[in-house]
């Protein structure tokens, strides 16, 4: 599989298809195979690039608390779309990767022709949930990542139906386990201490869809609040879905990415 070193480290990425591209940021124990229902229904029309953040899937794992910083992790995004000759994209990123997509967004603005922004947050969550993270922290300093998972697994206040799909429940392991202790540990360090974006967010001046599952409560209001910061925005609420439309309810979620991504191609003039 392709990987690329990228400020000191390799990267790991997968990219299929041509044309415009697409470029994916996958969340928190996640990966590049968190878009893998996304990317089939796009590669016709748009090359699309998702990779492994630092720490997670196959790429590299750095044990620096600083190697954790969004900072880090959106530079290694802009060196390696900069490395496959990426001068322009439509950027969406999922959860923690919403978060390092805002920071490109924002920093690299003529890089970024169309934002989307997958349950995600702009400022830091309510206090019950870093709460809840500190525990599952503690649980894999002490027992390691496999504990990690159970414990968060039997937290989710949907865990019974998650646990009647075992083949979910299989996928959902296998990418977690290939996150690091450091990258568990740092990347909600650096969530928990981030400053909010909402003012920031006021200047983003490209089209920009944001996307939550009507039953990932913790983010409905975020992602409220980002809408009303960027102008002209669109919020797609995805019935049925929980925090990852993107494989809980493919269809549903490929129709609304197809469909915004679709309008603005057409629409859209490339900028010189």
């Amino acid at each position: 599989m392709p990987q690329a070193s990228v400020n000191g480290i390799n990267i790991h990425y997968r990219e299929t298809g041509e044309g415009f591209p697409v470029v994916f940021i996958h969340g928190y124990t996640g990966n590049s195979r968190n878009w893998a229902l996304t990317v089939p229904a796009l590669r016709e029309s748009f090359r699309t690039v998702s990779m492994d953040l630092r720490g997670h899937g196959l790429s590299a794992k750095p044990v620096g608390r600083d190697d954790y910083l969004f900072d880090a992790m959106a530079n290694d995004v802009l060196g390696l779309v900069d490395q496959l000759g990426v001068r322009e994209c439509y950027l969406a990123g999922h959860s923690m990767g919403g978060m390092v997509a805002q920071k490109i967004a924002l920093a690299r603005p003529e890089l970024v022709r169309a934002l989307v922004l997958v349950d995600t947050s702009a400022s830091n969550q309510d206090s019950s949930r870093t709460h809840m993270r500190v525990g599952l922290l503690k649980i894999a300093e002490k027992q390691g990542m496999e504990a990690a998972f159970e414990a968060q697994l039997g937290m989710d206040p949907a865990a019974d139906e998650i646990r009647s799909n075992p083949e979910a429940v299989r996928v959902w392991r296998e990418q977690f386990l290939m996150t690091s202790l450091e990258a568990y540990l740092y990347c909600s360090e650096a969530m928990a201490e981030r400053e909010s974006l909402l003012k920031e967010l006021r200047r983003v001046a490209i089209p920009t869809l944001i996307v939550c599952g009507e039953r990932d409560e913790p983010f409905m209001e975020p992602s409220r609040q980002m809408h009303e910061a960027i102008p002209g925005s669109e919020l797609a609420i995805i019935p049925g879905a929980g925090h990852s439309p993107q494989f809980e309810t493919p269809v549903e979620f490929n129709r609304v990415l197809v469909g915004f991504l679709s309008r603005v191609h057409q629409t859209a003039p490339a900028r010189p």
